[in-house]
């Protein structure tokens, strides 16, 4: 199932979860990732279920090669043919051009200002976060003309702070970075929070439109997660904005 946002502005952001699709255990059932040891042929169905779900074009939604890193990459389009770049962000100025992002505890950042008509896609595990993948994000929508104090940004489910326990060292060394993400577990050991990291972040940068899921990907069983089950499906977050009226398809009314 999908749970789907639309604004009036027409920005489009879209969160699943795991279920509704044809992927067996432990994947079960809706995994959407292509390197988790899942059969291809049932991620590429269950792609084509959301996507359809959505009302997109299945062979249209940019993907990544997600690897913890802080690079964005400007694109225009699905990738040619051949390995998918190495990459934490993906951002377009092409209107109804869906961008996607995976997960499995680590937090979906969906960003969008559809008055410059530019989207990202960003995927900020503990070391994405730390590294600054969503100011990389941010700054090169800009370069495409989006402007922080219009851009609307939403989070997925990811790992609360209350579940995702660190050494202390690495408690220490993250909050360093970025002191919103210091957090504690439940049961009283080091913890991060991810997610107020990255919201922090875009605080920083004058994004003021920021909404945060509240789904704990480790205590929900609807959803997929790394630290919960290790080996398991991934999740996927969608951006995409309405075409310009210009670029909609023209009718023409009979007599």
């Amino acid at each position: 199932m999908i749970g789907q946002h639309h604004t009036a502005s027409g920005a489009h952001f879209a969160f699943t979860d795991r279920w509704g699709g044809v992927s067996a255990a432990p994947y079960d059932a809706l995994n959407l990732g292509g390197a988790v040891g899942d059969t291809p042929d049932a991620v590429r169905a269950n792609r084509r279920l959301a996507a359809e779900s959505l009302k997109l074009d299945p062979a249209a939604v940019v993907w990544m090669n997600q690897v913890h890193g802080r690079e964005a990459a400007v694109v225009e389009g699905p990738w040619p043919d051949g390995p998918v770049p190495a990459v934490d962000a993906v951002v377009t100025a092409r209107r109804g051009l869906a961008l996607a992002v995976l997960t499995a505890d680590c937090v979906p950042v969906l960003l969008a200002d559809p008055v410059a008509g530019v989207a990202a896609a960003a995927h900020a595990g503990r070391p994405g976060m730390a590294a600054g993948v969503v100011p990389a994000a941010v700054e090169a929508m800009v370069r495409l003309g989006a402007e922080p104090s219009r851009i609307t940004a939403r989070t997925g489910p990811a790992v609360c702070g209350r579940c995702y326990e660190v050494p202390e060292a690495l408690r220490e060394e993250v909050a360093a970075r970025e002191p919103a993400a210091w957090a504690e577990t439940s049961w009283g050991t080091p913890a991060l929070d991810v997610t107020a990291g990255v919201l922090a972040q875009l605080a920083a940068l004058g994004v003021a439109d920021r909404q945060a899921s509240a789904v704990c990907t480790r205590e929900s069983a609807d959803h997929f997660s790394y630290r919960r089950d290790r080996t398991t499906g991934r999740l996927a977050g969608y951006v995409w904005l309405d075409p310009a009226p210009a670029d909609r398809p023209q009718t023409t009314e009979g007599p």
